[in-house]
Protein backbone atom coordinates (compact mmCIF):
# COMPACT_ATOMS: atom_id res chain seq x y z
CA UNK A 1 0.00 0.00 0.00
CA UNK A 2 1.50 3.36 -0.98
CA UNK A 3 1.86 6.12 1.57
CA UNK A 4 -0.51 9.03 1.11
CA UNK A 5 2.34 11.22 -0.03
CA UNK A 6 2.87 8.75 -2.86
CA UNK A 7 -0.82 8.35 -3.66
CA UNK A 8 -1.58 11.72 -5.21
CA UNK A 9 -0.94 11.52 -8.92
CA UNK A 10 -1.05 13.79 -11.91
CA UNK A 11 -4.32 14.17 -13.78
CA UNK A 12 -3.54 11.64 -16.48
CA UNK A 13 -2.40 8.15 -15.61
CA UNK A 14 0.51 6.82 -17.68
CA UNK A 15 -0.44 4.48 -20.47
CA UNK A 16 1.52 1.58 -21.90
CA UNK A 17 3.61 2.43 -24.92
CA UNK A 18 1.48 2.36 -28.04
CA UNK A 19 -1.79 1.68 -26.19
CA UNK A 20 -4.89 3.82 -26.55
CA UNK A 21 -6.83 4.45 -23.34
CA UNK A 22 -10.52 3.65 -23.23
CA UNK A 23 -11.22 7.31 -22.42
CA UNK A 24 -9.02 10.35 -22.93
CA UNK A 25 -10.13 13.80 -21.76
CA UNK A 26 -7.97 16.78 -22.70
CA UNK A 27 -8.56 20.37 -21.59
CA UNK A 28 -12.28 19.80 -21.26
CA UNK A 29 -14.44 22.70 -20.10
CA UNK A 30 -18.06 23.73 -19.96
CA UNK A 31 -19.55 27.20 -19.50
CA UNK A 32 -23.20 28.06 -18.96
CA UNK A 33 -24.67 31.44 -19.90
CA UNK A 34 -27.24 32.72 -17.43
CA UNK A 35 -28.93 36.06 -16.80
CA UNK A 36 -26.27 36.73 -14.18
CA UNK A 37 -23.46 36.12 -16.67
CA UNK A 38 -21.21 33.21 -17.62
CA UNK A 39 -20.78 30.34 -15.15
CA UNK A 40 -17.61 28.29 -15.55
CA UNK A 41 -18.84 24.85 -14.44
CA UNK A 42 -15.84 22.75 -15.51
CA UNK A 43 -12.44 23.95 -16.66
CA UNK A 44 -9.21 22.42 -17.96
CA UNK A 45 -9.76 18.78 -17.03
CA UNK A 46 -7.24 16.21 -18.28
CA UNK A 47 -7.86 12.54 -17.53
CA UNK A 48 -7.07 9.14 -19.04
CA UNK A 49 -8.91 5.97 -18.09
CA UNK A 50 -7.69 2.53 -19.12
CA UNK A 51 -9.72 -0.45 -20.25
CA UNK A 52 -11.26 -2.29 -17.32
CA UNK A 53 -10.54 0.53 -14.88
CA UNK A 54 -13.06 1.78 -12.32
CA UNK A 55 -12.71 5.52 -11.66
CA UNK A 56 -14.83 7.41 -9.12
CA UNK A 57 -15.44 11.17 -9.26
CA UNK A 58 -15.97 12.94 -5.94
CA UNK A 59 -16.18 16.52 -4.73
CA UNK A 60 -18.55 19.03 -3.25
CA UNK A 61 -22.02 19.62 -4.71
CA UNK A 62 -21.75 21.87 -7.73
CA UNK A 63 -18.15 20.93 -8.53
CA UNK A 64 -19.12 19.68 -11.99
CA UNK A 65 -19.05 15.89 -11.51
CA UNK A 66 -22.37 15.32 -13.25
CA UNK A 67 -21.59 17.96 -15.89
CA UNK A 68 -18.39 16.10 -16.73
CA UNK A 69 -20.20 12.76 -16.84
CA UNK A 70 -22.88 14.18 -19.14
CA UNK A 71 -20.19 15.44 -21.52
CA UNK A 72 -18.54 12.00 -21.53
CA UNK A 73 -21.97 10.46 -22.14
CA UNK A 74 -22.76 12.60 -25.17
CA UNK A 75 -25.59 14.42 -23.40
CA UNK A 76 -23.92 17.83 -23.07
CA UNK A 77 -21.46 19.39 -25.50
CA UNK A 78 -18.21 20.79 -24.04
CA UNK A 79 -17.27 24.40 -24.73
CA UNK A 80 -13.54 23.57 -24.72
CA UNK A 81 -11.28 20.54 -25.09
CA UNK A 82 -11.72 17.06 -26.50
CA UNK A 83 -13.08 13.70 -25.36
CA UNK A 84 -11.92 10.51 -27.07
CA UNK A 85 -13.39 7.03 -26.68
CA UNK A 86 -10.94 4.39 -27.95
CA UNK A 87 -9.03 7.13 -29.78
CA UNK A 88 -12.08 8.52 -31.60
CA UNK A 89 -13.47 12.00 -30.94
CA UNK A 90 -16.81 11.83 -29.14
CA UNK A 91 -17.72 15.42 -30.03
CA UNK A 92 -17.34 17.30 -33.30
CA UNK A 93 -18.24 20.80 -32.26
CA UNK A 94 -21.70 20.60 -30.72
CA UNK A 95 -22.53 17.37 -32.55
CA UNK A 96 -21.92 13.99 -30.97
CA UNK A 97 -20.49 11.08 -32.95
CA UNK A 98 -23.33 8.57 -32.93
CA UNK A 99 -20.97 5.64 -33.53
CA UNK A 100 -19.09 6.52 -30.33
CA UNK A 101 -22.36 6.74 -28.37
CA UNK A 102 -23.06 3.09 -29.13
CA UNK A 103 -20.09 2.20 -26.91
CA UNK A 104 -21.61 3.86 -23.82
CA UNK A 105 -24.02 2.75 -21.10
CA UNK A 106 -25.60 5.14 -18.58
CA UNK A 107 -27.09 4.54 -15.11
CA UNK A 108 -28.71 7.46 -13.27
CA UNK A 109 -29.67 7.97 -9.62
CA UNK A 110 -33.27 7.17 -10.55
CA UNK A 111 -33.71 3.85 -12.31
CA UNK A 112 -35.90 5.44 -15.04
CA UNK A 113 -37.52 2.12 -15.86
CA UNK A 114 -40.68 2.25 -17.99
CA UNK A 115 -43.53 1.34 -15.59
CA UNK A 116 -45.60 -0.37 -18.31
CA UNK A 117 -42.78 -2.75 -19.27
CA UNK A 118 -41.70 -5.86 -17.38
CA UNK A 119 -38.17 -6.20 -16.01
CA UNK A 120 -37.21 -8.35 -18.99
CA UNK A 121 -38.66 -5.90 -21.51
CA UNK A 122 -37.03 -2.92 -19.80
CA UNK A 123 -33.64 -4.62 -19.99
CA UNK A 124 -34.21 -5.66 -23.61
CA UNK A 125 -35.39 -2.23 -24.79
CA UNK A 126 -31.99 -0.84 -25.95
CA UNK A 127 -31.46 -4.00 -28.01
CA UNK A 128 -34.94 -3.66 -29.52
CA UNK A 129 -34.16 -0.06 -30.52
CA UNK A 130 -31.01 -1.31 -32.24
CA UNK A 131 -32.90 -3.89 -34.24
CA UNK A 132 -31.96 -7.10 -32.43
CA UNK A 133 -34.29 -10.02 -32.97
CA UNK A 134 -36.79 -10.88 -30.28
CA UNK A 135 -35.09 -14.19 -29.55
CA UNK A 136 -31.68 -12.54 -29.26
CA UNK A 137 -32.79 -9.75 -26.95
CA UNK A 138 -34.88 -11.99 -24.68
CA UNK A 139 -31.99 -14.43 -24.29
CA UNK A 140 -29.58 -11.61 -23.50
CA UNK A 141 -32.05 -10.00 -21.07
CA UNK A 142 -32.53 -13.30 -19.24
CA UNK A 143 -28.75 -13.71 -19.01
CA UNK A 144 -28.44 -10.20 -17.53
CA UNK A 145 -31.26 -10.86 -15.06
CA UNK A 146 -29.17 -13.74 -13.74
CA UNK A 147 -26.03 -11.58 -13.67
CA UNK A 148 -27.64 -8.87 -11.51
CA UNK A 149 -29.55 -11.28 -9.29
CA UNK A 150 -33.06 -10.78 -10.70
CA UNK A 151 -33.78 -14.35 -11.82
CA UNK A 152 -37.43 -15.04 -11.04
CA UNK A 153 -38.44 -11.40 -11.43
CA UNK A 154 -38.29 -11.23 -15.24
CA UNK A 155 -42.07 -10.74 -15.56
CA UNK A 156 -42.36 -8.29 -12.65
CA UNK A 157 -43.08 -4.60 -13.17
CA UNK A 158 -40.99 -1.79 -11.65
CA UNK A 159 -43.70 -0.96 -9.07
CA UNK A 160 -43.36 -4.50 -7.72
CA UNK A 161 -39.62 -4.15 -7.03
CA UNK A 162 -37.64 -2.59 -4.21
CA UNK A 163 -35.40 0.38 -4.92
CA UNK A 164 -32.30 -1.80 -4.99
CA UNK A 165 -33.93 -4.26 -7.39
CA UNK A 166 -34.95 -1.42 -9.71
CA UNK A 167 -31.34 -0.24 -9.77
CA UNK A 168 -30.19 -3.78 -10.57
CA UNK A 169 -32.57 -3.75 -13.53
CA UNK A 170 -31.23 -0.34 -14.61
CA UNK A 171 -27.66 -1.65 -14.48
CA UNK A 172 -28.68 -4.70 -16.50
CA UNK A 173 -30.34 -2.46 -19.09
CA UNK A 174 -27.17 -0.36 -19.37
CA UNK A 175 -25.14 -3.54 -19.91
CA UNK A 176 -27.53 -5.00 -22.49
CA UNK A 177 -25.65 -3.56 -25.46
CA UNK A 178 -22.28 -4.61 -23.99
CA UNK A 179 -20.97 -1.04 -23.63
CA UNK A 180 -17.24 -0.41 -23.55
CA UNK A 181 -17.75 2.39 -21.03
CA UNK A 182 -20.33 2.39 -18.22
CA UNK A 183 -21.21 5.82 -16.80
CA UNK A 184 -22.93 5.91 -13.40
CA UNK A 185 -24.34 9.09 -11.81
CA UNK A 186 -24.91 8.45 -8.09
CA UNK A 187 -26.82 5.25 -8.88
CA UNK A 188 -27.25 4.31 -5.21
CA UNK A 189 -27.77 7.78 -3.75
CA UNK A 190 -31.46 7.24 -2.99
CA UNK A 191 -31.01 3.86 -1.28
CA UNK A 192 -30.81 3.15 2.45
CA UNK A 193 -27.40 2.38 3.92
CA UNK A 194 -27.72 -1.41 4.05
CA UNK A 195 -29.16 -1.69 0.54
CA UNK A 196 -26.43 0.63 -0.73
CA UNK A 197 -23.77 -1.59 0.83
CA UNK A 198 -25.26 -4.67 -0.84
CA UNK A 199 -25.45 -2.85 -4.16
CA UNK A 200 -21.78 -1.85 -3.89
CA UNK A 201 -20.86 -5.50 -3.50
CA UNK A 202 -23.12 -6.47 -6.41
CA UNK A 203 -21.73 -3.74 -8.65
CA UNK A 204 -18.18 -4.82 -7.86
CA UNK A 205 -19.06 -8.41 -8.78
CA UNK A 206 -20.80 -7.40 -12.01
CA UNK A 207 -17.95 -5.15 -13.12
CA UNK A 208 -15.36 -7.84 -12.43
CA UNK A 209 -17.39 -10.41 -14.39
CA UNK A 210 -17.92 -8.13 -17.39
CA UNK A 211 -14.51 -6.34 -17.26
CA UNK A 212 -16.37 -3.08 -17.89
CA UNK A 213 -14.68 0.31 -17.73
CA UNK A 214 -16.61 2.49 -15.27
CA UNK A 215 -16.81 6.20 -14.46
CA UNK A 216 -18.79 6.54 -11.23
CA UNK A 217 -20.04 9.79 -9.66
CA UNK A 218 -20.71 9.79 -5.91
CA UNK A 219 -20.80 12.10 -2.89
CA UNK A 220 -19.96 9.17 -0.63
CA UNK A 221 -16.20 9.01 0.00
CA UNK A 222 -16.09 5.47 1.50
CA UNK A 223 -18.19 4.22 -1.42
CA UNK A 224 -15.74 5.76 -3.90
CA UNK A 225 -12.73 4.23 -2.14
CA UNK A 226 -14.40 0.81 -1.83
CA UNK A 227 -15.29 0.56 -5.52
CA UNK A 228 -12.61 2.45 -7.40
CA UNK A 229 -9.15 1.76 -8.72
CA UNK A 230 -8.59 5.52 -8.67
CA UNK A 231 -10.53 8.34 -7.03
CA UNK A 232 -10.63 11.70 -8.83
CA UNK A 233 -11.17 14.63 -6.46
CA UNK A 234 -12.69 17.66 -8.21
CA UNK A 235 -12.50 21.21 -6.84
CA UNK A 236 -15.47 23.52 -6.29
CA UNK A 237 -16.62 25.56 -9.27
CA UNK A 238 -15.06 25.74 -11.68
CA UNK A 239 -14.56 22.00 -11.47
CA UNK A 240 -10.94 21.01 -11.94
CA UNK A 241 -8.98 17.91 -10.98
CA UNK A 242 -7.37 18.65 -7.63
CA UNK A 243 -5.84 15.20 -7.15
CA UNK A 244 -6.15 11.59 -8.22
CA UNK A 245 -5.62 8.96 -5.56
CA UNK A 246 -5.05 5.30 -6.47
CA UNK A 247 -6.69 2.68 -4.27
CA UNK A 248 -4.05 -0.04 -4.32
CA UNK A 249 -6.10 -2.82 -2.73
CA UNK A 250 -6.82 -6.16 -4.41
CA UNK A 251 -10.26 -7.01 -5.76
CA UNK A 252 -12.76 -8.35 -5.05
CA UNK A 253 -13.01 -6.35 -1.83
CA UNK A 254 -15.08 -7.52 1.11
CA UNK A 255 -16.94 -5.12 3.38
CA UNK A 256 -14.37 -5.82 6.10
CA UNK A 257 -11.80 -3.83 4.11
CA UNK A 258 -13.57 -0.65 5.24
CA UNK A 259 -12.23 -1.23 8.77
CA UNK A 260 -8.57 -1.46 7.75
CA UNK A 261 -6.08 1.35 8.47
CA UNK A 262 -5.14 1.59 4.78
CA UNK A 263 -8.73 2.11 3.68
CA UNK A 264 -9.50 4.62 6.39
CA UNK A 265 -6.34 6.60 5.73
CA UNK A 266 -7.44 7.22 2.14
CA UNK A 267 -10.94 8.17 3.30
CA UNK A 268 -9.49 10.47 5.98
CA UNK A 269 -7.24 12.25 3.50
CA UNK A 270 -9.99 12.83 0.97
CA UNK A 271 -12.42 14.04 3.64
CA UNK A 272 -9.78 16.38 5.07
CA UNK A 273 -8.93 17.80 1.65
CA UNK A 274 -12.61 18.36 0.76
CA UNK A 275 -13.25 19.98 4.16
CA UNK A 276 -10.36 22.36 3.47
CA UNK A 277 -12.33 23.77 0.56
CA UNK A 278 -14.84 25.51 2.86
Amino acid sequence: MPTMSDATTTAAAPTATGSVPRLRIQGIGRDFVTRAGVTHAVSGIDLEIERGEFVALIGRSGCGKTTLLRMIGGLLAPTAGTIEVDGNNLWRGSQVDESAITKLGFVFQESNLFPWLSVLDNIALPMKLRGSSQAERRARAAELCALVGLTGFEKSYPRELSGGMRQRAAIARALSTEPDLLLMDEPFGALDALTRERMNLELQRIVLETTSTVVFVTHDIPEAVFLADRVVHMTPRPGRVRQIIPVDMPKPRAVDITTTPEFNEIVRKLRHDIDEEN
